[in-house]
């Protein structure tokens, strides 16, 4: 059984990619079982496979989660641990051991993963109860959120460049309008990739339609800047106004012409790594990273951060907060005034 955990472009719903492990599948969806939950038997199989396909529907999730759990079955299997045996003292043990190489944040979500799979293998009656139930994580407070973010000299030297690209570039406009989106509506690159050009309200008071995590449909206003840049984008691709084709598309590799199909999460983050790199920003540069920018520059212009969490779609202001660091920019100016 191989130790490597399954990559990104393996489907979200495996958790091992070695032959040696036993497939369960129907419908056409199949999952490769880890061997520790194979070897339990057939209704441990069953019921594992149930929970990644039925259970989770985000996809994202669905992906993290399968790695935390094949990741732990790998090392249960190599102490000689069968699924029946596993101890709260057993997984305590391997979450501390995962100390030494992973955040706090990462260990809180594999201890997650394995309190809710376990959880539902003894719902089904696999287990007699959920040994992760009562293991407890370390706490993690964060106060500040890492996202790196732009200044606006930087913001402004990377719209400038796609500023400068020729009309007929479709891709140079594509993007810039992406990273408006992202910017100046704080919104997340999940539901940017989504947007249909229907989702573009057009108009002098344009909207935007976001189809967010959880189902979510939010409609926000469209910054005059993100209008014009989608205007001219629509226009160099031929999109025609509300159809229900995606706004956002692919394009193959120095084609320079667009696919018809949207792009994924994955190429927009080499987009901006790209064109971040074409005008000497930092490679931390994330696709967040506009959403952090857009939400700091609102708050140092005097913004009201309640009506920030609205436009971000966050259920929490403390999740908002996070991505402001006009706090942390002064706390650095008070910092600097003490001079020997």
């Amino acid at each position: 059984m191989t130790t490597t955990p399954p990559s990104p472009a393996q489907t979200a719903i495996v958790l091992s990619g070695s032959g040696a492990d036993v497939s369960i599948g129907t419908l056409g969806v199949s999952m490769a079982l880890p061997e520790l939950v194979a070897d339990a038997g057939p209704e441990a199989g069953r019921q594992t496979f149930e929970f990644f396909t039925a259970r989770i529907p985000n996809a994202h999730t669905r992906l993290a989660y399968g790695r935390a759990v094949w990741r732990f079955c790998a090392w249960c299997r190599s102490g000689g641990l069968r699924l029946e045996q596993i101890t709260p003292p057993a997984i305590a043990g391997y979450l501390e051991g995962l100390g030494a190489t992973m955040s706090v944040a990462s260990i809180k979500l594999t201890a997650s993963a394995l309190r809710n799979w376990l959880g539902f293998l003894t719902e089904r009656g696999v287990l007699d109860a959920n040994p992760a139930a009562s293991v407890r994580t370390p706490r993690l407070v964060v106060r500040e959120g890492k996202t790196p973010v732009l200044e606006r000299q930087e913001a402004r030297a990377l719209f400038a460049s796609l500023d400068a690209a020729d009309a007929g570039d479709v891709l140079a406009l594509r993007d810039r309008a992406v990273f408006a989106v992202m910017l100046f509506g704080f919104v997340r690159v999940g539901a940017v990739v989504k947007m249909q050009v229907r989702d573009f309200e057009d108009g002098d008071n344009a909207w935007l339609v976001l189809h967010e995590k959880g189902g979510r449909e939010r409609r926000i206003p469209c910054h005059h800047k993100t209008r014009d840049y989608l205007r001219a984008y629509m226009q160099a691709a031929g999109l025609e106004p509300r159809s229900r084709v995606p706004l956002f598309q692919s394009a193959p590799r120095r084609s320079g012409a667009l696919t018809g199909e949207q792009l994924d999460r994955g190429a927009v983050l080499r987009i901006v790594k790209r064109r971040c790199k074409s005008v000497g920003l930092p490679s931390s540069v994330c696709n967040h990273s506009f959403r952090a920018t857009g939400i700091t520059i609102h708050q140092e212009n005097g913004g009201d951060i309640v009506e920030a969490q609205k436009l971000a779609g966050h259920a929490d202001l403390r999740t908002t907060q996070l991505y402001n660091r006009k706090s942390g920019k002064m706390q650095r100016a008070e910092v600097e005034r003490v001079q020997l």
